[in-house]
């Protein structure tokens, strides 16, 4: 019995290292903040405890970020990254960074306008708002990408 139950150990980590085995790492998401804002930091943790890789850039002037990132001003939020091609605005969830990594829509990013409560790097006990994760081309034309209630 023993020796069954240790072959089907040795089977299961032999499945997940090769299924790892295969994917790709995430690319490296390199974050623009101003020095003074502390949410900026939670949501790059929760990044990291989510698999990615996080490097921080300090500003002090992060609207001119914002506009050589072509971010529209009606979906600003505290802070921009770079992803890949991709430009990501304020508390967006690892898993839509993930979708949109996976997908490659024709957008030029990802944004949570505002700094709604409950979303990643935002969490307040006990409260939670509705938000939009929105993307947008360098247009600004914008389209809900995922929604959470």
């Amino acid at each position: 019995m023993k020796l069954k139950r240790n072959r089907l150990l040795v089977a299961a980590l032999l499945a997940l290292a090769a299924a790892g085995a295969g994917a790709e790492p995430l690319p490296e998401v390199v974050m623009h903040k101003d020095p003074n804002c502390g949410c900026c930091g939670q949501w790059a943790e929760y990044l990291q405890a989510n698999g990615f890789r996080v490097k921080t850039v300090m500003e002090d002037d992060m609207q001119s970020v914002k506009r050589r990132f072509a971010v529209p001003q009606r979906l600003t939020s505290c802070h921009t990254a770079k992803v890949g091609d991709y430009v990501i605005e304020g508390h967006v969830p690892a898993s839509a960074i993930k979708r949109l990594l996976r997908e490659k829509p024709a957008v030029a990013g990802l944004s949570v306008p505002g700094m709604p409560l409950g979303s990643p790097g935002m969490e307040v006990p006990g409260k939670k708002d509705a938000y939009d994760v929105v993307a947008f081309d360098k247009a600004g034309k914008i389209a809900v990408f995922e929604s959470h209630r």
